[in-house]
């Protein structure tokens, strides 16, 4: 068995895998170390917006988080711990990034190429890269022509010291609302070129005490109820913005109430209200943005960019908005599922050919053609509300179930009937067509409309679909 990535997603299938007694597996990851996500996300303030007791394996609670929202630096140190705890370094082959996968159909293998060179080989292969790993550059005029110091913020510069300089930050979404507290702080002056505002809600993030951790430590359900309580309120907030538009009107209030707290100006208000649906685009939780906003160092810039210049910004009327620095937080190609992998499944089709028109999967994780892949994270599992680790841990298993179907001997391979993914992918759009997440331009959607990112429904729906294999719903060989 081949896995590739080393974030939640691939180590999580990693576990179910070596649990189950499967221990023949090998790990692919293109980096020197693991995390993922969690690795390549540096910037000031990174931290993730859902609570810790939920983003976290509920096989492995950590009853000793900071804090409520934990930083990028203990999640990467829990996922480590958790590779440790399993075992699973000896499966980790590092420094191999995956170029292309080819399904040889007369002996019921994957052929796996590297970057290096090496090719692997393997009856089940599951790249498991996730959503929101490849980073993206605007297609701005004259991008390249800008002087000073420019990068994306999953590709943070630390070299770059920007203790009095004026900083130029392009995007305003999940990243930025982090990291643009912590420039205003450091940069003698920020400008943030905001295309939509995003709904901005106050998030409670205590730190945990000693009594806290002791409680955690020595009764677990103290934690698990904590994580319940979590997992219910994230499951009420996809109801309201899947199936009951009225309650999510409720949100709606508090982000203004937020705004209005933290936004005096009334001119930077309007600036910052959304004009569409509370949901259509990610909400995202933060107590700080809002005030960093309205600090006198700091300018929201709604004039459509026309080109970037060799000293910073020109905006649509022609006005030049100078610059030491440009920090592009502008988000993930998460709907480029693989990568640059080229993965060829029978016959030699192609999965970019098959995919062309929108990726999609059944269940999320298998294709008509392309037999023993099982894609983690992968098209319409995405969510709005609660934690993708739920939503892996689901993938894991039902991947574990296929692969005991395909551990006897008369079985070499396995590949998803075609009316079967049909009939799923029908109805799984036809939901999403008419759900909050259609209303809007965002990056759950294809610039023809289709979402190919999120799931339609509750978590507890996906849990119950993808708790058994159902070998009917596949063509064996």
């Amino acid at each position: 068995m081949l896995i590739v990535g080393t974030g939640f997603g691939g180590i999580g299938t990693a576990i179910e895998l070596k649990r189950a007694g499967f221990t023949d597996f090998t790990i692919l990851e293109s980096a020197a170390e693991p995390g993922g996500v969690w690795r390549d996300n540096t910037y000031p303030g990174a931290a993730c917006d859902i609570p810790s007791p939920l983003y976290s394996f509920s096989f492995e609670p950590n009853p000793r988080w900071p804090k409520r929202f934990s930083h990028q630096p203990d999640i990467l140190a829990y996922l480590r711990r958790v590779i440790a705890k399993y075992g699973l370094e000896p499966h980790i082959r590092y420094h191999r990034e995956v170029t292309a996968a080819a399904f040889d159909e007369d002996r019921g293998l994957w052929r796996v190429e590297t970057g290096t060179g090496e090719t692997f080989e393997a009856n089940v292969f599951v790249p498991a890269v996730g959503q929101l790993s490849r980073p993206v550059l605007p297609d701005i005029p004259n991008r390249e022509s800008f002087a000073g110091d420019a990068f994306h913020s999953a590709r943070w510069d630390h070299d770059v010291d920007l203790t009095g300089k004026r900083v130029a930050v392009i995007g305003t979404g999940a990243s930025a609302v982090q990291f643009v507290p912590e420039l205003r702080k450091r940069a003698q002056h920020v400008t943030v070129f905001q295309r939509t505002p995003p709904y901005v809600m106050a998030k409670s993030d205590p730190s945990y005490r000693r009594w806290q951790h002791w409680l955690f430590e020595h009764l677990p359900p103290t934690q698990l109820l904590g994580r319940l309580r979590i997992f219910l309120l994230a499951e009420y907030a996809t109801y309201a913005m899947t199936r009951h538009p009225a309650l999510a009107k409720m949100f709606e209030l508090r982000t203004a109430q937020l705004r209005r707290r933290h936004i005096k100006d009334r001119e930077l208000r309007a600036k910052l209200t959304p004009s569409y649906p509370l949901g259509c685009k990610r909400i995202l939780f933060t107590n700080d943005y809002l005030p960093a906003l309205a600090q006198p160092n700091v300018d929201v810039e709604t004039r459509r960019i026309a080109e970037i210049t060799e000293k910073g910004v020109r905006v649509e009327d022609g006005t030049e908005i100078e610059a030491d620095v440009l920090v592009y937080g502008t988000g993930f190609a998460a709907t480029q599922f693989l990568g640059r992998m080229e993965v060829r499944g029978l016959g030699g089709r192609s999965l970019d050919d098959e995919w062309s028109g929108g990726a999609r999967a059944y269940l999320g994780m298998t294709v008509p053609g392309f037999p023993n892949l099982f894609c983690v994270y992968g098209p319409n599992t995405n969510l709005g509300a609660g934690s993708i680790i739920y939503m892996i841990e689901r993938q894991a298993r039902y991947i574990r179930q296929a692969v005991e179907r395909l551990a006897r001997p008369e079985v070499s391979y396995v590949d998803v009937r075609p009316e079967v993914e049909e009939r799923y992918d029908r109805e799984v759009q036809g939901r999403l067509g008419r759900s909050v997440w259609s209303a809007c331009t965002s990056w759950y959607r294809q610039a023809d409309g289709r979402v190919t990112t999120n799931w339609p429904g509750l978590v507890t729906e996906y849990d119950r679909r993808t708790r058994r294999f159902d070998v009917a719903d596949y063509r064996v060989a």
